[in-house]
């Protein structure tokens, strides 16, 4: 029997993506599935969502427990296949509210925080330790494993992982498998008959990955998408208002000026670059519909939804499941079953797109199968789009090695390389911002010398 064993369960909605996806495959309709959480009310919703789930779309194949508690932990690991991580370290009440309103402080506006940043270093400095005690666990009681990685920052997180342990980690995103319907659909280019027909080559770092080719039929598509996209984007950048503009216009800039377009949301993109959010330049916000403070918000909206969601998931004895596009299920398929399966997925580099570091992590199309996941030859990317990479994996490769060696010296470089913050702030702001920000995480995070 295969055992997937789901950290994190508490996000009951993921959750009932990624195992009710499990259950469409019949290899995995026996599958034991551990929920694990820190939050009892939270893994007990999880855990009857899936009950219904298992019995109305698995005949009750599925065994499912449900383990609360670090002192738990080892048990929900022990013998695993396969181990999801969907945790979120400090939530939104301490941890998100923090890696905003400090730097507000400062005068640094943020959108979402997650993955590059002030809030993404952090996010990852008070992640980085959690994640290398479950690979403690692993390593005692599921030694041979696959870590299934969802949660960000990505690069910095999976990076971790893969240079802190011995445990076989592979980083998952969806925009990969989105990022050509984004496109066209954005540019009112997408039909159901154009999806058909659709084929890309992706590749780059999460969040940063590069649409490096997209075709319909063999056909090149990007002549026609960069003309009718430098069009819109005049227009929607003169509107005057938001209802007139897109919310993806930081992406169509991306593409016209560096050539491609980008695999991850304008909201996000906007925060990784040098180029937007500038307190010199506060109309830029208005021209290219840029959210600020979008991922607290979506927080707020997501904590007072959720007693309708939960009556929708959790108290719905007809509750039904579709499978998604995630890539979690389709990798313990392929590992399970030795049948291939292509993914984008965040592996370390070692030479496969060649003028990127070797020890970074890179997002590049995987092969699966019982071998595990395998990334795929990719060459030279550009070099543009191999420079804005870069910039990322800078911050990347300080915040790993400040979680690793606990010097303060490397969260200052991290952040003082970070293309936004140091645009914005002098190296004294940045240092003093730094140390603030370690004082209110508290013991969130652990002592740095």
């Amino acid at each position: 029997m295969t055992k997937i064993t789901f950290m994190g369960a508490g996000s009951t909605v993921f959750a009932k993506n990624v195992l009710g996806d499990t259950m469409c495959y019949e290899a995995l309709r026996h599958a034991h599935i551990a929920l694990y959480d820190i939050d009892g009310q939270r893994l007990k919703e999880s855990e009857k969502m899936l009950q219904t789930l298992n019995a109305n779309i698995n005949d009750n194949r599925s065994t499912i427990t449900a383990h609360l508690g670090v002192e738990n932990r080892k048990e929900a690991l022990r013998g695993a296949d396969f181990v999801v991580n969907a945790i979120q370290v400090g939530g939104y009440e301490p941890s998100t509210v923090i890696d905003f309103e400090i730097p507000k402080k400062y005068n640094l506006r943020q959108t979402i925080a997650d993955t590059l940043g002030i809030g993404g270093i952090f996010r990852g400095l008070r992640t980085i330790p959690v994640m290398l005690d479950f690979a403690r666990d692993m390593e005692a009681v599921c030694p041979d494993a696959w870590f299934l990685n969802y949660t960000n920052p990505m690069s910095i997180l999976t990076g971790a992982m893969l240079r802190g342990s011995a445990i076989r980690t592979v980083g998952l995103c969806h925009s990969v498998q989105c990022v050509s319907a984004s496109l066209l659909e954005t540019l009112g280019l997408l039909t159901d008959e154009r999806r058909a027909g659709l084929s890309d080559w992706v590749a780059g770092i999460n969040h940063m990955g590069w649409l490096l080719d997209i075709r319909e039929h063999g056909r090149d598509l990007y002549p026609e998408i960069k003309a009718l996209a430098a069009e819109k984007l005049d227009v929607w950048r003169r509107a005057d208002g938001k209802a007139d503009k897109s919310t993806n216009m930081v992406r169509l800039e991306i593409m016209r000026r560096f050539g491609y377009y980008v695999t991850e949301s304008s909201e996000h993109s906007a925060e990784y670059m040098p180029y937007w959010i500038k307190r010199n330049y506060p109309e830029l916000i208005d021209e290219y519909n840029i959210p600020l403070d979008e991922y607290p918000r979506r927080c707020i909206r997501q904590i007072e939804d959720w007693k309708s969601r939960y009556r929708e998931i959790c108290e719905n004895p007809h509750l039904s499941h579709e499978k998604s596009l995630e890539y979690g299920s389709g990798i313990m398929n392929a590992v399970t079953t030795n049948t291939p399966y292509k993914i984008g997925g965040n592996v370390l580099n070692r030479g496969l797109i060649t003028n990127l570091p070797d020890n970074a992590v890179v997002e590049v199309p995987c092969l699966v199968d019982g071998n595990g996941v395998q990334g795929c030859f990719v060459g030279a990317l550009p070099p543009q789009c191999a420079a804005l990479n870069m910039t990322h994996i800078n911050v990347h490769l300080l915040t790993i090695e400040a979680a690793l060696t606990l010097k303060k010296e490397h969260i200052y470089q991290a952040a003082l390389l970070d293309p936004h913050t140091s645009s914005e702030l002098s190296i004294d702001e940045i240092v003093t911002m730094c140390d603030e920000l370690i004082e209110a995480h508290g013991n969130l995070l652990p002592k740095y010398h």
